[in-house]
């Protein structure tokens, strides 16, 4: 594959996945928007805080998507047709286990997620009344986790595509029936999660099984499938990216907690900020994403010259885009404040610190670009521990700066945050490219 049809193959096959996610940010986007514009900033506050501790729960087992790409990518190389339905069914077993437990454990991550916040009375009881309801979206969410990365290793972008648009608009569509017909306010967005999520899970699960019969007659070998062996590999895999992707979904927790520590009205501020920038790394990882099944192909193939193409060419289209989006945020982040809220003290907080989001895209780009590479090569080891550093420094940093600068100060230290992952991916780069050599 020359480095043009790199190019437009990372392209062609982004294209789905850009669209798809563009959909992703935009439900957070329409419930801040409900919740801003009920002129009772309990209601955004509490929605935000909620969302983000969601966030943190279900990106933490991001190692369902992330794990699954990358091991059936390599399969796929190798023409393992059989390893990938087995991979696909350890992952669902992985979420059915995953889900009961945060289901049966749900008061003590209840009480431990207001424990790390503080908030008014009102506002405890509306985060409450989200977190009941959110709490059983858990098996949807994360099966959907696992349909996406099995048709992205297998380089069916239109297919995951279609899951997550499907999944996206039905949540804003279910949302905005709840809450403007039915006038449940915080309840209204949780439910709207909850039915959108059950019903893709139940839609997509039966095409999936449709589709992987094309490949291979459907073969449910308990002894393959639980093979101690390979649940050993899946373990360590899966674990690293567990580590990685908790202390990511810390570090966006952490943000949120400091702005809560600033003002309940600077935190409902930056939620609109951060959904912005959310929306941008949505965008950028349509690249990600799409690289993720081409280097696990790479690797599985032992095609040197296309691993080096993909990485370059990847990296071109992700920096050009994010200069784009900055563009474009520059231009009209005043249209996209005001249309997130009406509550004047929030619009002016976000007036007063909108150049973050203009200059953020661009900063996050290589990290997440690395972060595909590294996902789809299934170097899980040094994700992991470029993310204990980064989170690290990123604390350290945001000690110093919001004492200094207060809420610049905390987001110089999300920015600092990109560039330290985006240099300590850069530094294991040689690992990916010796196990072909």
């Amino acid at each position: 594959m020359s480095s043009k049809s790199s190019i437009q193959n990372i392209f062609k096959l982004s294209i789905p996945i850009f669209f798809a996610n563009l959909v992703i940010p935009f439900v957070a986007i329409v419930d801040t928007g409900l919740m801003g514009n009920l002129d009772n900033a309990s209601y955004l506050v509490a929605t935000s805080i909620a969302a983000s501790v969601f966030s943190m729960i279900f990106w933490s087992f991001g190692f369902l998507r992330m794990g699954t790409v990358g091991m059936v990518a390599q399969a796929h190389g190798s023409k393992d047709y059989q390893e990938i339905i087995n991979i696909f069914l350890r992952n669902i077993f992985f979420v059915i286990v995953i889900s009961l437990l945060l289901i049966i454990f749900q008061r003590y991550i209840f009480q431990i997620s207001l424990s790390i916040f503080e908030l008014s009375l009102e506002t405890k009881k509306y985060f409450k009344d989200y977190f009941n309801l959110r709490i059983y979206s858990s098996f949807g969410e994360l099966t959907i986790f696992v349909i996406t990365g099995l048709f992205i290793g297998l380089q069916k972008t239109k297919t995951s595509s279609i899951i997550v648009g499907f999944f996206s608009i039905t949540n804003i569509l279910f949302s905005l029936f709840f809450v403007l017909y039915f006038n449940l306010n915080v309840q209204g967005v949780a439910l709207g999660t909850l039915v959108s999520s059950s019903l893709t899970t139940i839609i997509f699960l039966f095409y999936t099984f449709f589709d992987l019969n094309k490949f291979v007659q459907l073969e449910f070998n308990i002894q393959k499938i639980f093979n101690l062996t390979k649940i050993k590999n899946i373990f360590n895999i899966n674990f690293n990216i567990f580590i990685r992707s908790i202390l990511l979904t810390f570090a966006f927790l952490y943000f949120t907690y400091l702005g809560n520590s600033i003002s309940e009205e600077t935190v409902a501020a930056n939620t609109i900020l951060l959904n912005l920038t959310m929306l941008s790394a949505f965008i950028l990882d349509a690249y990600a994403f799409s690289t993720e099944g081409i280097v696990g192909y790479s690797i599985g193939s032992k095609n040197l010259r296309l691993l080096k193409d993909v990485v370059k060419n990847s990296f071109i289209l992700s920096a050009s885009t994010a200069l784009l989006i900055c563009v474009i945020f520059f231009f009209g982040n005043h249209f996209f404040i005001i249309a997130m809220t009406d509550i004047p003290e929030i619009r002016d907080i976000c007036f007063s610190y909108a150049y973050w989001i203009v200059i953020i895209p661009f900063i996050s780009s290589f990290c997440f670009q690395f972060d595909g590479i590294f996902v789809g090569a299934s170097q899980t080891t040094e994700l992991r521990n470029a993310m204990i550093v980064s989170v690290g420094i990123y604390i350290i940093c945001s000690f110093f700066l919001i004492a200094s600068f207060g809420n610049n100060g905390l987001w110089l230290s999300l920015s600092i945050f990109f560039i330290t992952r985006a240099l300590t991916l850069f530094y294991f780069m040689g690992r990916i490219y010796r196990r072909i050599l």
